[in-house]
């Protein structure tokens, strides 16, 4: 099975990869095989069933209008984010819905889309049933899919033990664990980025892999600008949270200004830190208003690889697009040994699997970027996620909000804390990457379900919700 940088980075809409991403993928699926087989003119009515985590928390996470939104033909990448609520409040007051965006059916909001609260379905935490019927009654279609972490969507056939489509594209150098991918590194004296180079031009050329890669940090830093720039005092949802990125961007602001108006520079030896908290707090605001995200490797945890990244580019002497592109691979090749070997869905082993899994993407790749030999930046991608062991999803009230956000900046510090520890050293250390992987995936079988984003323990019962 073979996994390209692009299957972890993609862009979708907020505020979750899982529960938002993948069910309007999935949705969408659905009709694109009702158009390809013929059968879309014959539906006179769709119903759509969300199970375990998805029925739990999809209110919170937006699940039932993103289902709406696909059956209706929209893609996460491609959807109006600022006019998605609003057509999924047009389909419910007209009590229609345009299949694939041409067949229009009627539709009933509360008996078409039914989210089920304490039942599962057996291969995934998010699994979701949809179902055709003709004019008579008659069941024309009806398909099984699961959400499995990042935005994958796997059907029934797909949803074994490794959860992921099989692509049989035959690598250079393939590796599914971090032992493999520095086996690679040794003999071939690469970089783990250079390995992952070798891998992606098997799908694409390196000129069109960069555009996208450089596509892809572009949309990370329009999500902060978007997220330090909103009016809005609030963020959606019944808790009422503050945002807090416009004013700390201002404050951060004026604190430079003065400083340079008095001619004294920055004395602040944590600085830097100050500006990573801002960009991780501004994209996960920015998640958490259903804005335009890049999943990296999920939508709850997206603020951290693109604060660090953020972090390198403005206080880093000598970066430049080479080493985002450096920075992106590299942290691509760690995220592939998480959704290879553990999970990176919440639903599944917990946060762990989600912040755990980039602060480990964050750390390696930046340690490489900061001239980390393959050994160091392996310890530092370990590091990242060891010091997230045990991580629960336990967001309050079911929005992607508290302890999310701060969680991403925390984690974001935590990266490039792992990252200059490991350079420091030689490579060498105790525990390796692959041993600290399958802990988490093991510490996630043992968690209690309702600490896997059910908002049914932790914080989330806890804190009172309004």
């Amino acid at each position: 099975m073979a996994l390209s940088a692009l299957d972890l980075f993609s862009v979708g809409i907020g505020p979750s990869s899982s529960h938002t991403v993948g069910p309007m993928r999935a949705a969408k699926r659905f009709t694109d095989g009702l158009v390809r087989d013929g059968q879309l003119n014959a539906v006179a009515r769709v119903r759509a069933e969300l199970f375990g985590s998805l029925g739990a928390t999809g209110f919170g996470h937006g699940s039932d209008k993103a289902v709406v939104l696909g059956l209706q033909g929209q893609d996460p990448e491609t959807v109006d984010t600022d006019t998605a609520d609003a057509q999924v409040r047009d389909a419910i007051a007209a009590r229609k819905l345009a299949l694939a965006g041409e067949h229009p059916v009627p539709f009933d909001w509360d008996a078409d889309v039914i989210l089920h609260r304490r039942k599962a379905l057996p291969a995934h935490p998010n699994g979701m049933t949809f179902f055709a019927y003709d004019d008579a009654g008659d069941l024309l279609r009806e398909r099984t899919y699961y959400s499995v972490g990042g935005g994958f969507v796997v059907d029934e056939d797909a949803a074994g033990a490794d959860r992921i489509v099989e692509d049989a594209t035959v690598l250079p150098y393939p590796f599914t664990t971090g032992a493999q991918l520095l086996a690679h590194c040794r003999a071939e004296g690469l970089s783990i980025a250079q390995v992952m180079l070798a891998n992606e031009l098997t799908w694409r050329s390196e000129t069109d892999l960069r555009s996208q890669l450089l596509h892809i940090w572009a949309v990370m830093q329009e999500c902060v600008e978007n997220g330090c720039t909103r009016t809005e005092e609030r963020l959606p949802g019944g808790l009422k949270v503050r945002r807090r990125a416009p004013e700390l961007r201002r404050k951060l602001r004026q604190i430079e200004v003065a400083a340079a108006t008095s001619g004294s520079p920055q004395s602040d030896p944590l600085w830097a830190m100050e500006w990573v908290n801002l960009y991780a707090l501004a994209v996960n605001e920015e998640n958490a208003s259903g804005g335009r995200i890049v999943t990296a490797p999920t939508n709850g945890a997206a603020g951290i690889i693109p604060a660090v990244l953020h972090f390198y580019t403005r206080f880093v002497p000598g970066a430049d697009d080479d080493g985002v592109v450096e920075f992106l691979l590299t942290a691509a090749a760690v995220g592939i040994l998480f959704k290879e070997n553990a999970s990176i869905s919440g639903a599944e082993v917990g946060c762990q699997g989600e912040v755990g899994s980039a602060c480990s993407m964050a750390a390696g790749a930046l340690c490489a970027v900061l001239g980390g030999t393959p050994e160091q930046v392996e310890n530092a991608a370990e590091v990242g996620i060891e010091h997230n062991l045990g991580l629960t999803c336990d967001p309050v009230g079911g929005l992607v909000q508290i302890p999310c956000i701060e969680r991403n900046a925390i984690a974001s510090v935590k990266a490039i804390n792992a990252a200059r520890l490991c350079l420091q050293g030689d490579g060498e250390h105790k525990v390796s990457l692959d041993q600290a992987i399958k802990t988490m995936r093991e510490t996630g079988k043992d968690m209690k379900i309702k600490y896997k984003e059910t908002s049914r323990g932790g914080l989330a019962v806890n804190v009172i919700e309004c």
